[in-house]
């Protein structure tokens, strides 16, 4: 376990992180997900790609790095940028679970790896719509209370300025970004992903002209029993990009 200490428009930021394989000379990013950290990831991947050096990190706000700024997407990929900087290295392979997938994109490495990218709008239920017009309806009034009851769970238990991201994050509108990607990109998505449904994947992939979807059994997670799967075929289509 390590951290680096950087500063991001005039704000100092402590990034938790931790390699595997150190000595290796290709590297390879893994990020994840909203109220996620770098240990999930590291339990999944940890015991694959061997002649890489992992990079698990805990990004602003999430695990054991911090964040008093309110931040967009964007932001995150920048300040990602500035933690790569400290270390020194450009990842041959950045992979991103859920909105860490978001943050891969806007890095825009060699070989880009997607595990049940957030990015694409979903409807929300019409039960959910009511509640963000009650919410509305009773705001003037101070009704926090109520409120409370309806703050999504990923929010739930977060600073003012994790609340405010969340709530930019989540309304993010990123086809034009992900139509941006040239380099080679791997979607692996979970079958009955509720959160991030196999249709965005189908989406994402017909707007990346060098993308490869494998839908696998298992929820938003399925990446936690298909490791070793992601691995033969992140080793065997990216290999040209290192």
């Amino acid at each position: 376990m390590a951290s680096k200490q950087l500063t991001y428009r005039s704000q100092p930021f402590t990034i938790s992180y931790m390699l595997v394989n150190p000595g290796a000379k290709k590297s390879l990013l893994i990020l994840h997900g909203w109220g996620s950290n770098k240990e999930i990831m590291q339990q999944a991947f940890g015991a694959h790609f061997d002649q890489y050096k992992h990079i698990y990190v805990d990004m602003p706000g999430f695990g054991r790095s911090s964040n008093t700024m309110i931040l967009h997407s964007s932001d995150y990929a920048k300040i990602m940028e500035l933690f790569l900087q400290t270390l020194e290295v450009k990842p041959a392979i950045i992979a991103g679970h859920s909105f860490g997938g978001k943050v891969a994109t806007l890095l825009n490495p060699p070989c880009l790896v997607l595990l049940s990218s957030s990015g694409i709008l979903v409807p929300k239920p019409l039960t959910v719509k009511l509640q963000i017009a009650l919410v509305k309806l009773l705001k003037p009034f101070g009704m926090k209370k109520i409120r409370s009851l309806f703050v999504a769970t990923d929010a739930k238990n977060v600073n003012h300025e994790m609340y405010e991201t969340f709530k930019n994050v989540v309304n993010e509108k990123f086809e034009e970004n992900f139509a941006k990607v040239n380099s080679k990109a791997l979607l692996f998505w979970g079958k009955e992903d509720t959160a991030t449904p196999l249709w965005t994947a189908q989406k994402i992939n017909t707007m990346m002209p060098d993308s490869e979807l494998y839908p696998l059994d298992g929820d938003h997670f399925f990446f936690l029993k298909h490791a070793k799967f992601i691995e033969e075929k992140i080793l065997q289509k990216c290999s040209q990009n290192n």
